[in-house]
């Protein structure tokens, strides 16, 4: 468990606007998170991404989040946003993150849903192909309109908690600035990642939310 706030690295995803990336970089943030699913209500153009890319200072990390992306258009997106993170959110197998490690040479983060048991289990393969993990809630086969991530789902926590996965990684699924701390001590997450739980509406990032959270999170 983290013994620090100061420990606490928060992530900001799906930005979409100036006001909201620079009201995340002025509240903290360590990294940005940049959404291509074209059916996200967060994805966002090539052309936006590389004007909202030069407002972000090296200090701060600019993620682009894919799933299950062509070359062609991881090529694009790279060539917008120059991210220092690629966040894959698909069915992307360890030989894709190796081919993608070689053709890019940058951090790949995987994500891994979570509903039961046998789900972070899962991370083990990505061992030797992820430089990090994301553990997210899975959404249910029910659930209409359900995106790969950012459906304001919480998942047991108790799954993940005491768990020590060999590659770093990061926490979320439904977190919001009232429950991020004991979500932090219950899983002993050194780092939480946040995009429905700062929003009013989908896709509509809220200043003063995403300041709240990272208040939140660092003081958990």
């Amino acid at each position: 468990m983290p013994t620090s706030s100061q420990n606490i690295r928060v992530k900001i995803c799906g930005l979409s606007t100036p006001e909201t990336v620079k009201a995340a970089i002025e509240a903290g943030a360590d990294s940005l998170g940049f959404n291509f699913y074209a059916r996200s209500p967060r994805s966002i153009s090539l052309e936006t991404a590389a004007e909202l890319a030069r407002l972000v200072p090296p200090s701060v990390l600019k993620v682009a989040l894919a799933v299950d992306a062509d070359n062609e258009t991881l090529d694009a997106i790279v060539a917008a946003l120059a991210p220092d993170i690629l966040q894959l959110h698909g069915d992307e197998t360890p030989e894709r993150l190796v081919e993608l490690k070689n053709r890019y040479g940058i951090t790949l983060m995987k994500v891994i849903a979570v509903s039961g048991p046998e789900d972070p289990a899962r991370a083990s393969i990505y061992r030797d192909s992820a430089d990090l993990l994301l553990f997210d809630a899975k959404a249910p086969k029910s659930m209409e309109n359900a995106l790969p991530g950012g459906n304001g789902l919480v998942f047991d926590w108790s799954l993940i908690a005491g768990q020590k996965p060999e590659t770093p990684w990061m926490l979320s699924g439904g977190l919001t600035p009232e429950n991020v701390g004991e979500a932090i001590r219950t899983t002993g997450a050194e780092a939480v990642d946040v995009s429905s739980g700062v929003e009013d509406a989908p896709g509509r990032k809220n200043p003063e939310l995403i300041a709240k959270f990272i208040r939140a999170a660092k003081s958990a």
